[in-house]
């Protein structure tokens, strides 16, 4: 007595970060040879597409049971899943094939299309323009209510990176992306000159293109030196400054600001000697730029040491 073959259910997967109609050929050959294409979301973004390729799509939302009647016999049914991805379904199937009294048919997942490196950052642009919309204290900041955040998460971030801590790295990372994005969907609001986060990606797409001659073009360079190099003559071209000191932002932490004057200062080759004064900021000046001629980060160093300081103070606490 020869048995009824049990069939074949394939599950399609799609990614909504990739546009509709681009689907691989395993994707197309299994849609055109299934004997039925089944999906439950009559507003799926494939469904056009599907049928302008002459791909028969019925919208249906069959159960387990339903769905190994439909395949009895050999025959093939694709279901096209749904952005939620059809977990009743499959745990239905699960279900069915565990209770051993079933006839099951082969179950395939297919992948009609993969998400590309960096795609989950469409997510967060989705999901930041719904916020900025609908959320009473998003819809509602400016460029220069955020910008204290912006410049504590970079601090944040900074304190990661110097504790070598990767969980929190990664998610301090993604609090100064979120500072970007948010920035940027603020920006497309703007009467006068609006711009959206593919232009701020965009403009440092082109820049970083530009000044990597030794990589983009036909220039070389062999050593970090020669690299840095490239980008200094490039960006003097760009920027066509009066002065070296141009494009220092004046209210970054005074180590750090100290040490970035002495760094234009001597990149240009300028002799330039240190202002003489009473006082512990021209002290703390001419420490600065020492340490910066030595390749020393004074702001690093001193946080380095204050951080001594304070598991110091937690000792004395403690004692």
């Amino acid at each position: 007595m020869n048995e009824t073959p049990a069939g074949r259910v394939v599950l399609l997967t799609t990614s909504h970060r990739v546009a509709p109609g681009l689907l691989s050929w395993p994707a197309w050959q299994a849609l055109h040879a299934a004997d039925d294409v089944l999906c439950a979301d009559a507003g799926h973004p494939q469904l056009p597409y599907l049928r302008e390729a002459g791909v028969d799509v019925k919208q249906a939302a069959p159960t387990a049971e339903e769905l190994v009647r439909a395949c009895a016999g050999g025959r093939t049914v694709l279901v096209v899943a749904t952005a939620e991805g059809d977990r009743p379904l499959t745990d239905g199937l699960a279900r069915l094939a565990g209770s051993g009294r079933h006839a099951m048919p082969d179950l395939e997942l297919l992948p009609g299309s993969y998400d590309l490196p960096g795609a989950r950052l469409l997510d967060l642009v989705q999901v930041m323009d719904r916020i900025r919309a609908e959320c009473p204290w998003s819809s509602r900041q400016t460029h220069r209510s955020l910008a204290k955040y912006g410049i504590e998460e970079a601090y944040e971030l900074v304190e990661a990176i110097e504790d070598g801590d990767r969980t929190e790295l990664r998610e301090e990372l993604g609090d100064v992306l979120l500072q970007v994005v948010f920035h940027a969907r603020i920006a497309e609001e703007d009467d006068q000159a609006p711009f959206s986060v593919d232009d701020v990606a965009g403009t440092i797409v082109d820049k970083l293109i530009h000044r990597h001659p030794h990589v983009f073009g036909d220039d070389t360079a062999s050593t970090p030196e020669e690299v840095k190099a490239h980008w200094l003559r490039t960006k003097a071209v760009e920027k066509q400054r009066d002065s070296v000191t141009e494009g220092i932002p004046l209210g970054q932490p005074g180590l750090a600001l100290a040490a970035k004057l002495a760094s234009r200062a001597r990149t240009a080759a300028l002799d330039v000697p240190l202002p003489t004064g009473e006082g512990i900021g021209y002290e703390l000046l001419a420490m600065a730029v020492r340490a910066e001629a030595a390749g020393i980060d004074p702001e690093a160093a001193l946080r380095a040491a204050a951080r001594a300081y304070r598991d110091a103070i937690r000792t004395a606490e403690t004692a």
